[in-house]
């Protein structure tokens, strides 16, 4: 699998790898993360988070899901 190319975003990739996890990882609102990031200083809308969701969410999952380790079977 390729890596994911943040390039042509204004925000650096951790700010929006974070918010994609934070989006998926705590069933948030967009709103909720957008103001969980307004906390540490980061300013940015909540539309952004959205495309953001849509445009690197299934690449992120897909690149956890690969580093998980196998289930331990019983």
């Amino acid at each position: 699998m390729r890596p994911i190319s943040f390039k042509r975003h204004r925000s650096p990739p951790d700010v929006i790898r974070y918010s994609v996890w934070l989006y998926f990882r705590f069933t948030l609102s967009f709103r909720d993360v957008a103001e969980l990031l307004a906390h540490r200083g980061i300013e940015v809308n909540y539309e952004t988070i959205r495309c953001w969701t849509i445009k690197f969410g299934p690449a992120i999952a897909a690149n956890l899901k690969r580093k998980r380790p196998p289930p331990m079977g019983g």
